[in-house]
């Protein structure tokens, strides 16, 4: 049976207080973030941690609603000339938000991932429920408190456990440990 969930990030300034999340339904969601990160890194990470949360079940297709073209253009069609270049992009210039690219790459192997997009805030019950807890996780950092994590996959593995701290040598700029 194919796992069906939108993914999603939010950044209050960018960069700013990011926050990111993944839905299945309202029983299947995670969410988390930064106090410092830009919305293009919390749409990836919702997806990086969307696919450790179902790596358990390999053999179901996984299908992605994303409202970011940046997220899916990347995964999709841009990321196998990055690879080869190493890294970088047709100017020559590194690829952004490279270390997020990778470990996608990496949990997208062997796996069976279709990526759709959704138009944002269009009253996709499913994109408006990540934008939702995304928001939500941002806004919990700009407070100054832990976001709701969410229950994460029901029958599944224990979170994930990836968490992306801001690196010293430069704001907004995410580290994978």
């Amino acid at each position: 049976m194919t796992i069906t969930a939108a993914a999603d990030g939010s950044a209050l300034g960018n960069p700013g207080p990011a926050g990111w999340a993944w839905v299945i339904d309202a029983q299947q969601w995670r969410a988390g973030g930064w106090p410092r990160a830009t919305n293009n890194q919390g749409e990836l990470m919702a997806v990086l941690d969307l696919l450790l949360a179902t790596a358990d079940r390999p053999t179901e297709p996984l299908h992605i609603l994303c409202d970011s073209q940046y997220v899916i253009n990347s995964v999709t069609q841009w990321m196998p000339g990055w690879k080869r270049k190493g890294w970088r992009k047709a100017d020559g210039k590194p690829v952004l938000n490279r270390e997020l690219l990778e470990r996608i790459d990496a949990a997208l192997q062997g796996r069976t991932v279709k990526f759709e997009w959704v138009k944002g805030h269009a009253g996709h019950p499913l994109n408006e429920a990540a934008d939702d807890r995304a928001r939500a996780a941002a806004t919990a950092f700009q407070a100054g408190r832990a976001p709701d994590q969410g229950p994460g996959l029901a029958g599944g593995a224990a979170p994930s456990g990836v968490t992306v701290n801001v690196d010293a040598a430069g704001p907004g700029t995410p580290t994978l440990f």
